[in-house]
Parts: structure tokens; sequence; C-alpha cells
């Protein structure tokens, strides 16, 4: 006999956890990932909210899940973003070649992002509930006021080693090592997470500034 848990939900049952990951993936793709909650989903598998966290931790879990995603990329990052911040893209960028390169998480990767390539519906959930989890989680670590841009910057350059390596298949990054990789990359990938100083503008500039917007108003 199947348990129950408070107004007839069902708890424990052998297919329990795909009854909820079914349910996740339709609401998902009908919604979004910011507009769905945990609750709604219980709602819609019929179980109690716990058995989520249960199951999948997090929505950031059960989204993983839903989309058959091998790996949880925003708790990856969360785990590499202590240590030196001087290494910090060289951690992101070798453990995601590393995931990426593997026969098995890297083929599903590979299958996701194909798939979300031909469906208007699935890059819109895979972007606002890969990118947006990812690129809030680097901007939240680096703070200051332009923590979300530099996040942004670093993020859209690993897009485009993906796209490149992973789906295009373009040569000569797609059959290099992961090192070869890493050495190429890693400094850009740094020097984009880095705060970057405003530029001053010098008395002489402001000066020819001035000329010119005085030489348009006369004329």
């Amino acid at each position: 006999m199947n348990k129950t848990l408070g107004r007839g939900r069902h708890v424990g049952t052998p297919d329990t956890r795909e009854v909820i990951r079914d349910a996740a993936r339709a609401r998902f793709l009908a919604e979004g990932y910011q507009s769905v909650t945990l609750r709604q989903v219980a709602s819609d598998a019929g179980v109690d909210v716990a058995l989520i966290s249960y199951y999948f931790g997090s929505k950031q879990g059960l989204f993983g899940a839903a989309m058959a995603l091998p790996i949880n990329p925003a708790q990856l990052v969360a785990s590499l973003l202590d240590g030196d911040p001087g290494t910090l893209a060289e951690r992101l960028l070798r453990t995601l070649v590393s995931v990426w390169d593997s026969p098995d998480a890297g083929a599903q990767m590979q299958a996701v992002a194909i798939t979300a390539l031909g469906d208007p519906d699935m890059t819109r959930l895979m972007r606002d509930g890969v990118g947006r989890e990812v690129i809030n989680r680097i901007a939240e670590h680096l703070g200051g006021p332009d923590g979300t841009q530099r996040a942004v910057a670093f993020s859209t350059q690993i897009a485009g080693l993906i796209f490149a390596r992973y789906l295009l298949k373009l040569e000569p990054i797609a059959s290099m090592q992961a090192q070869e990789v890493v050495d190429l990359l890693g400094p850009s990938l740094q020097l984009a997470l880095e705060p970057h100083p405003r530029r001053t503008t010098s008395a002489s500039e402001r000066q020819q500034t001035t000329l010119t917007t005085t030489a348009r108003r006369r004329s």
C-alpha cells in the first residue's frame, strides 16, 4: 500500500521521483524557470512539497533533473567560487571543460544544448534556469557595482567556447587538449572577472569636447 502524507498525497512510491520530474518539466516549459514554485510542482505531481527537497534538494536540483542535466551548473559554479580570486577563471574553465569532455556527462549536455537550440521554449528555459542562475551566482560573488557586467562578460565567453568546441566542433579548438584550452582562454576569462577601473577624462579631452560642442551650437 502506498503511504500518504496530508490530504492523500503520495509518499515514496517507486515512481514518485519520475512523477515529480515530469510535472516539473511541464511546468518549467510552460511558465519559465523564475515563475515556477516547488509548491506548484508538488500540487501537479500530487505529492507533498517536502518530497521534492528529499529527492532533488532544491529548485535548481529539480530543474537539472527535469531537463536531464547530468550536473547542476549553479551548484557546480558555487562550489568553485571560494579560493584564490586570481585563479577563479581557471578553476571554472578547467571544470567546465572536464564535464563537457567526459563521454557520459558531455554527451548529455550536448544533447540538451542541441535540443534547446531548436526549441524556443527550451531555449528560454535554459537561458533563465541555467544562464541566470550561473550569472547571478558569479555576480554576487564578485560584488561591486560592475559585478553583473563582469559575470556576463565571463559567461558570454564561456558560451562561445561551448558553442565552438562542442556544438559546431570548430577546429582547432575542438581537438585541443583540456590544458591547451585552459592555457589559451584562461587569461582572457580571468581578465573579464577582474574589476575594471573607470576611465577618467583628461583636461585636454574635456577641453576638446567643450570646443566641439560649442562649434556644433554655432553651426
